[in-house]
């Protein structure tokens, strides 16, 4: 099994990677989904899910398809900035890295976006959250935004970003995905 690890944080956005790890996680798909953090301490999600992390910083696993970065409350914290060591380790070994919400303003803060297409909540947001942000020219105003191992989206984007990761995964066949994708954002039954 190929492992994706999700990395949270104290006040991690659950949703916002809820819709990907359940699909990544059947078995047919090949893949294996595991948590990692600053610690091993159990972490707090925004809806009160407590997790606690397969992995750390300090035993990170070095063979991992990709990181998954929820948003959330923390981003910005100190503590938090450790995190760079790992995503600059995924970008120095092409290893794709998904950021949602404040996890994409995290990015923008250590330069990680300056080379790259990309989204986030907002550019405003994203230039008062990270000001030594230097990307403006690469930002693109939609949902989600796949370039290049790199995937971005804005807080509300769960599904879109959910679905450039399965495609950048190359989980199933793009029609597939597609497939999948309306089904939760149309739904079976319309009103």
């Amino acid at each position: 099994m190929k492992r994706v690890l999700v990395f949270i944080t104290d006040g991690f956005a659950d949703w916002e990677a809820s819709y990907v790890t359940a699909e990544l996680n059947k078995s047919w798909t090949g893949y294996q989904v595991q948590t990692i953090a600053i610690d091993k301490e159990p972490k707090v999600s925004m809806g009160g899910l407590k997790v606690l992390p397969d992995y750390s910083l300090e035993d990170a696993p070095s063979d991992f398809s990709m990181l998954i970065m929820p948003g959330g409350t923390t981003w910005r914290e100190e503590k938090n900035q450790q995190v760079k060591k790992i995503v600059q380790d995924c970008f120095e070994k092409n290893i794709p890295v998904a950021a949602i919400c404040d996890a994409t303003t995290f990015l923008g803060i250590h330069g990680f976006l300056d080379h790259h297409k990309h989204t986030g909540n907002s550019l405003p947001y994203l230039k008062e959250g990270a000001p030594q942000y230097r990307g403006e020219e690469h930002y693109i105003a939609k949902p989600s935004v796949r370039d290049n191992g790199l995937i971005t989206a804005n807080g509300t984007a769960a599904l879109e970003f959910s679905r450039n990761i399965l495609l950048e995964l190359n989980v199933c066949e793009e029609k597939d995905i597609q497939g999948w994708y309306e089904l939760f954002k149309i739904g079976s039954v319309q009103e």
